[in-house]
């Protein structure tokens, strides 16, 4: 087991299997030899959503910001399909979440935090990054939210 999986564990938390694409795309690519990134992934549990429609509408910023936390763990998860060894990120470079938001909604950052909290207790200083949170009108299967993420990782004999 890797450190990162040890530290999901210590939190309670387990590595999901990587979530099948909806379409066209795979879940993660890596470039360079030293980038992953992710495609958007949604807060999906076992092949399902937990619960759909608009925060702050139907679905809570609290209950959101708990989908983007799944939304992490599930980005994890994609890295970890390319890479093999979540070990090897250096750091979380940026997170890209989108929020389907009712009008008057405009507390995406703050259920974007959810995403950005779970990888800072998993990863650390590593899990520190930039960030853009945006609302939009509608995400796939009327997800609530959708996360990705963009990291680099220490040097290895992976090709691209």
């Amino acid at each position: 087991m890797s450190a990162v999986e040890a530290r999901l564990a210590e939190l309670g938390l387990t590595l999901p299997d990587v979530v099948p694409p909806l379409a066209s795309y795979v879940p993660a690519v890596v470039t360079g030899g030293r980038w992953v990134q992710t495609a958007g992934q949604l807060p999906l549990v076992d092949g399902r959503l937990p619960v759909t429609g608009k925060v702050g509408a139907e679905v809570s910023p609290e209950e959101a910001k708990d989908l983007a936390r799944i939304c992490a763990l599930n980005a994890l998860a994609a890295v970890k399909s390319v890479t093999n060894d979540l070990d090897r990120i250096v750091r979380v470079v940026k997170v890209t979440g989108f929020v389907a938001s009712a009008p008057d909604f405009t507390g995406q950052p703050g259920v974007l935090n959810g995403a950005s909290e779970l990888l800072g207790e998993v990863l650390g200083a590593a899990g520190i990054h930039a960030r853009s949170a945006v609302g939009v009108a509608v995400l796939p299967i009327d997800a609530p939210v959708e996360v990705e993420i963009q990291v680099e990782l220490t040097e290895s004999s992976l090709t691209d």
